[in-house]
C-alpha cells in the first residue's frame, strides 16, 4: 500500500514534461506491438495497461485524412468552397463515428461471448489495431493526391488498403483471442473483420482521384 501511494506521489509531482514523455513512449510502445503483433510479450499485461490516448489520436490523423481526402476526390475544383467545407466535416464525423461506435460494438460482442475483458481495455486493442489502415490511408491518399487514374495506380491502392486490412485484423484477433473462449472465437473473430473491413473500404472509396 505504501508502495503505491509512494508512487502516486511521485507521479502527480512530476514535471508536465515527464509525464507526456512517458505517455508517448507508452504509445508507441503499443503501436509497435500493433506492426509486429509477434513482438509481444504479454497480451494480458498490455491490455491490463488501457489507454484511450493513442486509439483518439489515430481515430483523429485517419478522420483528417480521409476528410482532406474526399475534398481533392470529389469536390476538387467543381463545388465550391462552402459545399467542399461542409462535405470535409461530414467525412471527418462519419469516420469519428463509425471507428468509435464500431469499436463499442465489436466490443459488447466479445463481453457477450464471455470473454475476460473490460469494456475499455478492448476498445483500447481495436482503437490501437486501426493503426495499419492510417498507413494504408497514407499511401492511398497520396497516389490520389498525386491525381493518377491508371490501372496500376488502382492496384496500389487496394494492394495497400488489402495489407492494412488483413495486418489490422490479424493484430486484434492475436489479442483478443487470448480473453475469449476458444469455441466462441470465431464468433468474435467475424464482427472485427466487419469493422476494418468497413474502414478500409472508406479509405478506397474517399481517396478515389
Amino acid at each position: 500500500m505504501s508502495n503505491m501511494s509512494e508512487r502516486m506521489e511521485t507521479t502527480l509531482d512530476e514535471p508536465v514534461s515527464v509525464t507526456l514523455k512517458r505517455e508517448l513512449r507508452n504509445i508507441g510502445d503499443k503501436m509497435y506491438k500493433v506492426v509486429l503483433p509477434n513482438s509481444k510479450l504479454n497480451s494480458a499485461n498490455e491490455l491490463r495497461n488501457w489507454d484511450l490516448w493513442g486509439p483518439l489520436i489515430i481515430c483523429l490523423v485517419l478522420a483528417i485524412m480521409l476528410s482532406s481526402g474526399s475534398a481533392s476526390g470529389q469536390y476538387g475544383g467543381k463545388g465550391s468552397k462552402h459545399s467542399a467545407a461542409d462535405q470535409n466535416a461530414v467525412v471527418f464525423a462519419s469516420v469519428f463515428v463509425i471507428v468509435w461506435f464500431g469499436a463499442a460494438v465489436v466490443t459488447v460482442n466479445a463481453v457477450l461471448l464471455k470473454g475476460s475483458v473490460s469494456f475499455f481495455q478492448s476498445i483500447c486493442v481495436l482503437g490501437y489495431c486501426i493503426f495499419p489502415l492510417t498507413l494504408s490511408a497514407l499511401v492511398c491518399l497520396g497516389v490520389g493526391w498525386s491525381g493518377c487514374r491508371s490501372t496500376l495506380c488502382l492496384m496500389v491502392r487496394l494492394a495497400s488498403v488489402g495489407v492494412g486490412l488483413l495486418w489490422s485484423t490479424r493484430a486484434s484477433i492475436g489479442f483478443l483471442a487470448e480473453v475469449v473462449p476458444p469455441k466462441r472465437s470465431a464468433l468474435a473473430a467475424y464482427p472485427v473483420v466487419l469493422f476494418y473491413a468497413s474502414i478500409a473500404w472508406i479509405i478506397v472509396i474517399r481517396s478515389s482521384p
